[in-house]
């Protein structure tokens, strides 16, 4: 095995000497075309006798002597290099003089004349050669190091990238996971939703909890930004509604215990809007407190249309805040509409908002559809619109008073999560 890796190295130290030698012939012809030009001739052969043993000679300092030039400022660098070249070539000089003079002398000349006469040219051209080649193995040396450094930067860049969508894959797993894989439902009342978020982590969330057996408390929730931030402060929220959450606690009451509880650990700048209702299937009311959320849109089964505004600021910036509840009747046929800005805000290339209007008059279309087909029917409208682009997290619920043909049904419906990710 060595001597085949003897061989190999033998092999690739004798193709490069090859392509060197190839290199000074072709300097060769250039001074040798030079001279012709210039009318001072010398003769292919006899240029080709200087150049390949000055070109050498300059190849032995680079390989062999260059380290003593290394690691050293610039000016001291290059005088050591051109302290070097000028030995080489003076001594190259005279000694390929030397092999030339029995035959290139003229009649009488003496050995010291010969050499005293032929001197001058040989050497400058070394020199020149010679700082020439420097310079460009300096340059190559230095692209090869800002080569190396860059595809190091590359290799951590691509690496860092990797690990941080493993996260972000990691992270929307677990947000996924805090929403209600099932929906519960209480008799005369249908409910379904849908989470979709623009990016593979965000900040929305929504929540249908149980609390008795006729009684349910729905919340949405759209936390200020995107990405991993948002998905964390998202999961603060879902633990506090979760922990506060009861059949005796007011949706005000609620709120207030939440927003101290973000108050006291949220970050400058960040808020949440929070809308939180308790629907109590027995009476057929829904009582709701909204601090800040766009509102949801009632729509009535004979035609009316209601927003359900009020309540209080959004959460996690004025901790004394006091909410107020308020309440309304559902009859048979009416639907409920709650949803993220991620919904109305969807735009076209041109900014136009998909907006509030086209939500109703989706809904008003789509009357006679299941709670479900609703819900996806409304999506999919939204990102028609938008081109399938959404700018911000897309949630949406859907609260139906069933007719009273269709109500007893109390099972529990599947939440369809989806799970692609739409790019602005």
């Amino acid at each position: 095995m060595r001597l085949g890796l003897k061989s190999i190295v033998e092999s690739s130290q004798l193709k490069r000497f090859a392509r060197r030698q190839q290199l000074y012939i072709a300097i060769a012809v250039a001074i040798y075309a030079g001279l012709w030009a210039a009318g001072r001739s010398a003769g292919i052969g006899v240029t080709l006798i200087y150049t390949l043993p000055l070109c050498n000679f300059i190849a032995f300092i680079q390989d062999h002597l260059n380290f003593l030039c290394q690691r050293r400022r610039p000016l001291v660098s290059w005088a050591i290099y051109f302290g070097l070249l000028l030995i080489i070539s003076l001594v190259g000089v005279a000694a390929v003089n030397v092999i030339l003079y029995p035959t290139g002398k003229v009649p009488g000349q003496t050995l010291w004349e010969f050499l005293s006469t032929g001197w001058k040219f040989p050497f400058m051209a070394t020199m020149i050669v010679g700082v020439s080649t420097q310079l460009y193995r300096r340059m190559r040396e230095r692209l090869e190091i800002r080569n190396r450094e860059l595809e190091q930067k590359v290799e951590l860049v691509v690496a860092q990238r990797e690990r941080h969508e493993q996260e972000l894959e990691q992270a929307r797993e677990i947000q996924q996971s805090l929403l209600p894989k099932q929906i519960p439902q209480v008799p005369g009342f249908e409910i379904d939703g849908t989470w979709e978020p623009a990016r593979l982590v965000g900040g929305d969330y929504f929540d249908v909890i149980p609390l008795s057996g006729s009684k349910l408390g729905l919340c949405i929730a759209d936390v200020v930004g995107k990405g991993v931030s948002a998905a964390l402060l998202m999961a603060n929220v879902q633990a506090s509604v979760r922990a506060f959450a009861t059949a005796s606690t007011s949706p005000s009451a609620l709120c207030s215990r939440v927003n101290s509880v973000l108050c006291s650990s949220i970050s400058t700048g960040k808020f949440v809007t929070f809308f939180y209702g308790v629907l109590d299937a027995e009476r057929g009311t829904f009582e709701y407190t909204n601090a800040g959320h766009p509102p949801p849109i009632l729509l009535r089964a004979k035609g009316d249309v209601q927003e359900l505004t009020g309540g209080g600021a959004v959460l996690g910036v004025f901790s004394d805040w006091q909410y107020r509840d308020l309440q309304l009747h559902f009859y048979p046929g009416d639907r409920l509409l709650l949803f993220t800005d991620g919904i109305t805000e969807a735009a076209r290339v041109e900014s136009e908002e998909f907006g509030e209007q086209r939500l109703i008059e989706g809904a008003r279309r789509s009357a006679e559809k299941s709670t479900a087909e609703l819900k996806a029917s409304l999506l999919e409208q939204v990102k028609q619109f938008c081109s399938y682009q959404l700018q911000d997290d897309a949630t949406l619920i859907v609260l139906s008073a069933l007719p009273e043909v269709e109500q007893g049904a109390n099972q529990a419906v599947e939440v369809k999560h989806a799970v692609s990710v739409w790019e602005p």
